[in-house]
């Protein structure tokens, strides 16, 4: 492994920067205030080509070479939490959505939908998470009942093909709720089958049967739509079938591994955030008629959180590299997702301390950092569920 970014990594941390530094970072503190997504960015982005980023050009996205390159992705997903996590987590809610029709969507799917989301014309989410199931997957209850003989009459060109699923359930706590344009969704189409009896499906917005809920207010990555899909004999073609039945739990396992890797990559962000602004007030706040940056106990604080920073940032890259190569990573992704996440908040715990009562202050970005790190530490995949996956593959 080379510790060295190559050029194009280096031309798309710079920008990511560019654009952090001169569009987010200014905005950060009002996207968390008002908690409402924030459009404007996103078309930015998509305008920058960040969604595609990770995927083949002949998708609409940027990797020539046409396998997608992830490292590339958490470089810039780094740079944009650095500035603000809800942008960098609406960065990794593009590559949850649309990795899964790459890994295994057809021509059809990914020319109909894949392009789009490379493109940010369109966003999508990634529906896996239900009021009973979080982190046990098979503990999920919508289901997914094929009918080869209905037609609902809504659409004269998809009912040329009768075969049919119906789907019922709701899932909960989804990125991009109401704003997707596309959503994937793990749902049991043979239950009796357990874990070979979950399936993945495309389904548009707009769609009957469709219909959203618990639009949430949250305590942290505030910019993020976060609440419930519901469906209610919700209709959808056999053709928006991903794969075939059965392949649901691999390509879910599939697509979180490559998610946690990009939640590594806001935890550094929000980490190293923590670090530039701890390090910027210790060398100006004055106490005891001398910089508290003199002080032992903040200097201790801050040696921490340079040499977490560092290590976080090496286990992600590490883990984005070895997806890169084809090779396993599972494990990997989990470690990566697990120390940065739990990084993040002890960074977090140390700048607000650092900033001692203007810390604990609305105005002082320690405290949103602080907020956001909690909720990087739940999502994808608790640091429980991390440390049973990193010792379930140790054990193997």
């Amino acid at each position: 492994m080379e510790f060295e970014l190559n050029a194009f990594d280096k031309a798309v941390q710079s920008r990511a920067r560019t654009f952090a530094e001169n569009e987010v970072l200014p905005r950060a503190a009002d996207i968390d205030r008002k908690g409402k997504f924030p459009a404007e960015i996103v078309k930015r982005m998509a305008e920058l080509k960040f969604f595609g980023l990770p995927f083949p050009e002949r998708y609409g996205g940027c990797d020539v070479n046409g396998n997608g390159r992830l490292l590339s992705f958490v470089v810039m997903v780094e740079e944009l939490s650095l500035a603000s996590a809800s942008i960098g987590c609406l960065c990794a809610a593009g590559l949850i959505s649309a990795f899964p029709l790459l890994y295994a969507g057809s021509d059809a799917q990914k020319e109909k939908y894949l392009k789009p989301l490379c493109k940010g014309a369109k966003l999508g989410a990634f529906a896996l998470t239900e009021p009973t199931a979080g982190s046990d997957l098979l503990a999920i209850e919508t289901t997914a009942a094929r009918d080869d003989g209905s037609d609902d009459g809504e659409n004269d060109c998809e009912s040329k093909s009768k075969s049919q699923y119906i789907l019922n359930g709701r899932k909960a706590y989804i990125t991009n709720t109401a704003i997707a344009d596309i959503y994937v969704v793990l749902a049991y189409t043979d239950r009796s089958k357990k874990r070979k009896g979950l399936s993945t499906f495309i389904i548009e917005k707009g769609r009957k049967g469709l219909s959203f809920a618990n639009l949430r207010d949250l305590l942290g990555m505030r910019g993020c739509s976060v609440g419930d899909l519901i469906f209610t004999d919700c209709r959808v073609p056999a053709e928006n079938l991903l794969g075939i039945e059965g392949d649901g739990l691999r390509i879910a396992l599939a697509t979180l591994d490559r998610d946690r890797i990009a939640m590594g990559s806001i935890g550094v962000g929000i980490a190293q955030a923590c670090l530039d602004i701890s390090r910027k007030y210790a060398l100006e706040r004055k106490q005891f008629s001398q910089p508290i940056a003199n002080f032992q106990a903040v200097q201790f604080m801050l040696a921490d959180m340079a040499v977490e920073v560092e290590a976080a940032r090496l286990l992600t890259y590490k883990a984005a590299y070895l997806a890169d190569k084809g090779e396993r990573f599972t494990k990997e992704a989990s470690i990566a997702k697990l120390y940065s996440s739990e990084v993040a908040l002890r960074a977090a715990t140390n700048a607000v301390q650092i900033h001692g009562g203007y810390g604990c202050t609305k105005e002082c970005p320690a405290e949103r950092y602080f907020r956001d790190a909690k909720v990087l530490s739940i999502a994808v995949g608790t640091s429980e569920i991390q440390r049973m996956v990193i010792a379930r593959e140790e054990l193997r």
